[in-house]
C-alpha cells in the first residue's frame, strides 16, 4: 500500500507515453489480463466461450470483449481464491437495490494504490499537504469492507498531513468550529480538500451560502468526484458549481475526477481546460449505445473503460452506462498525453448510480 511519508523525487508522468507505443503496450496487456481472467474465472470464461467463441486474443483495443458494468450487480466474479481476498469495495445503488461487489487480493490493491499516486502526484506534487475531508468521520470505519465513498476517502488521504473532517457524523451539519481550527492551523500554507460532489454541494456549500458564510480557503486544490446526476436534476453545471465554490468558499484549484468502484485506482482526472485524460493505466473507447459500434473522435455514445489493474477480477474492460465525447488521442493544451474526453451524464435510462448520490443521513 502507500508508504508512510511521501517521497521528495519528482516522480514517474503517468502521461507521458506516445500514443503509438501506448497503443501496442496495452493491447498486449489487455490480451494477457483476458487470458488470465479467462483461465481462473469460470463465469467469464463461459461469457467468452457464448459471446465470442472462446476466444482471448484480440488484435484491436476495439475488438476486446467488455463487461458491463451492471452484471457485478448480479454477480460475484473472482479471478482469486477466496481466502486470498483482502478487501471488498461495494458501488452506492439505489435503495433495496443490490450494489456491486469488487473482490481486491494484495496485489491488486497493492497497484491501485501506486496507480492513484502517481496519477494523483501529478496534479499534487509529491508533499503531504494538510487535508480537510469535505464528509463526515464515521464514513469509513469498516478496513475490510469500503463503500465507494470510503474508498475514496480512503485513498486520498495517502496525500494529507492533519486529516480533519468538515462535516457532524450525525447531522451532516458543517463543524463550523473544526474548519476554522484547521485554517488558522494552516493559515498561510497549500492545503489539500477532497471529497464527493453532491456531498460538497449540499452539506457545506449550500450550507454556507444559506448561513451567510464565506470562507477563504486560500491557497487550496480540490479534488472532487460523483454525485453529477443530482446536480443535474437541479440545473447546476460544472462551471456554476466552480464559480459558486470560488466565491463563497474561497476555492480556486478544482479538479474533478470521473471513476467507478470496478476500476478503483484508475481514474480519469480533469486537467485544466476541463478535459478527463487517461493515463499509462487505462483507456477508454465510445460506442453507439444501440449497434456498440466504436464512435468516430467528437460522437457521443457510451462510455467503454479499460484498465490493466484488476487481476482478482475480471473488471479490465468495462462497458458504463454513462455517455462521453472522446475529443482525441493526443493534443490537449494542458500538454498531458492520452486519450483526452468529455463525460456527458448517464443514460437516459439507467439507473441512478455514483460514489455519492444515494447518500442518506448520516451514511
Amino acid at each position: 500500500m502507500a508508504p508512510e511519508s511521501m517521497t521528495t523525487s519528482c516522480p514517474d508522468d503517468p502521461y507521458a507515453e506516445a500514443p503509438p507505443a501506448k497503443t501496442f503496450r496495452f493491447r498486449e496487456e489487455m490480451n494477457d489480463l483476458t487470458r488470465w481472467h479467462a483461465e481462473r474465472c469460470p463465469a467469464y470464461r463461459r461469457i467468452l466461450d457464448a459471446a465470442y467463441g472462446g476466444m482471448t486474443n484480440f488484435d484491436r483495443l476495439s475488438d476486446f470483449p467488455a463487461m458491463p458494468v451492471r452484471l457485478f450487480k448480479e454477480m460475484d466474479l473472482l479471478s482469486q481464491l477466496p481466502e486470498r481476498i483482502i478487501r471488498t469495495l461495494t458501488s452506492s445503488g439505489t435503495s433495496g437495490q443490490r450494489p456491486s461487489r469488487i473482490f481486491l487480493d494484495k496485489n491488486t490493491a497493492t497497484a491501485q494504490a501506486h496507480a492513484l499516486v502517481r496519477i494523483a502526484r501529478s496534479f499534487l506534487g509529491v508533499k503531504r499537504l494538510p487535508m480537510m475531508i469535505l464528509d463526515h468521520p464515521g464514513v469509513a470505519q469498516d478496513r475490510n469492507t469500503f463503500s465507494a465513498r470510503s474508498a475514496g476517502i480512503l485513498g486520498f488521504s495517502q496525500f494529507g498531513s492533519d486529516q480533519t473532517y468538515a462535516l457532524q457524523t450525525d447531522s451532516m451539519l458543517p463543524d463550523w468550529e473544526a474548519i476554522d481550527a484547521f485554517l488558522a492551523r494552516h493559515r498561510g500554507e497549500r492545503i489539500l480538500l477532497f471529497g464527493f460532489t453532491f456531498i460538497l454541494w449540499q452539506h457545506l456549500l449550500r450550507a454556507a451560502e444559506n448561513s451567510n458564510r464565506k470562507l477563504d480557503f486560500g491557497d487550496s486544490t480540490l479534488i472532487h468526484g460523483g454525485g453529477w446526476k443530482k446536480l443535474e436534476e437541479q440545473k447546476v453545471s460544472n462551471a456554476e458549481f466552480k464559480e459558486r465554490l470560488r466565491w463563497t468558499l474561497g476555492i480556486h484549484s478544482i479538479y474533478n475526477y470521473y471513476g467507478m468502484v470496478e476500476q478503483t485506482g484508475s481514474i480519469f482526472m480533469e486537467c485544466e481546460d476541463g478535459y478527463f485524460h487517461t493515463a499509462d493505466y487505462s483507456e477508454i473507447l465510445v460506442r453507439d449505445p444501440r449497434s456498440l459500434q466504436v464512435q468516430p473522435q467528437g460522437e457521443p455514445g457510451l462510455i467503454e473503460s479499460m484498465s490493466t489493474i484488476p487481476r482478482s477480477y475480471p473488471g479490465h474492460i468495462l462497458l458504463t452506462e454513462d455517455l462521453g465525447i472522446v475529443h482525441g488521442p493526443d493534443g490537449c493544451r494542458c500538454g498531458r498525453r492520452g486519450t483526452f474526453f468529455h463525460v456527458l451524464g448517464r443514460l437516459p435510462s439507467a439507473e441512478l448510480r455514483g460514489c455519492s448520490d444515494t447518500h442518506q443521513v448520516p451514511s
